[in-house]
């Protein structure tokens, strides 16, 4: 979206920049558990950021994020991109 919008631009297209960039990383799946405790974060009613940090919770993950909103939740571990 952000390449969409050109905020950000890749030295070549979408695609191939995502299969050059991405080896070794593994996906997150949404799952019942995850939407679960989405919903119940005390947090911002966006959606997306509910979705990641509900992940970050469920799967003991570190959240790594610019957002000010989503450094300091708690019982989720955070880490600050700057």
């Amino acid at each position: 979206m952000l390449h969409r919008k050109k905020r950000i631009s890749l030295s070549t297209d979408f695609l191939a920049w995502l299969q050059q960039s991405t080896p070794g990383f593994h996906q997150a799946p949404l799952t019942h558990e995850i939407a679960l405790a989405a919903e119940q974060l005390s947090l911002h009613a966006d959606p997306a950021d509910r979705f990641l940090a509900a992940t970050a919770q469920i799967l003991d993950l570190t959240l790594v994020t610019a957002d000010q909103r989503l450094l300091g939740l708690g019982t989720i571990r955070t880490l600050g991109n700057r």
